[in-house]
């Protein structure tokens, strides 16, 4: 229990001790002036259904404030469940964005590197294709040049016969 549980139980119960130890003198009458008329009444007892009112009064009061408490305190509850549950679709909403994105990103980026690749087999096969014709200009020309130092050294040198 809480401290000021235990301290108002504990003064409950010295109030009810004090009462019962003086009963007798709570009901002796006495002349009580309310203002307009003067009655002829106990006044321990009277003071005493004041303090009981009192404090039916306070307890009502109590029960009042708690249970609109308990009812803030479900409606916050509800609210910040529908704000979760909220948060979780948009949380939910955005990773299906982000891996929508991601997929149409990498389907992008695969059809670039398909054309990015076939572009380069093509330069590949234009250079092979020009280097084979450079390969084969240089062939035919050291061809020629050999062919024309051969036909000049023939005509210096007439009565040579070429090694077999």
């Amino acid at each position: 229990m809480k401290i000021r549980t235990i301290l108002l139980i504990l003064f409950i119960l010295l109030i009810a001790g004090f009462v019962a130890l003086n009963f007798e003198q709570i009901l002796q009458p006495s002349t009580l002036n309310f203002g307009f008329s003067e009655v002829q009444a106990p006044m321990g007892l009277v003071l005493l259904g004041m303090l009981a009112l009192v404090l039916v009064v306070f307890l009502l009061a109590l029960v009042y404030y708690q249970t609109v408490h308990l009812m803030e305190v479900r409606r916050i509850t509800r609210e910040v469940a529908e704000q979760r549950r909220l948060a979780d679709q948009a949380e939910a909403s955005r990773f299906t964005e982000l891996r929508q994105y991601l997929q149409t990103e990498m389907q992008a980026t695969a059809a670039r590197e398909r054309d990015l690749s076939d572009k380069m087999h093509q330069k590949i096969e234009q250079l092979q294709t020009i280097l084979t014709r450079v390969i084969e200009q240089s062939g035919n020309g050291l061809e020629a040049s050999i062919g024309e130092l051969e036909d000049r050294l023939e005509r210096q040198l007439p009565n040579r016969q070429p090694p077999n």
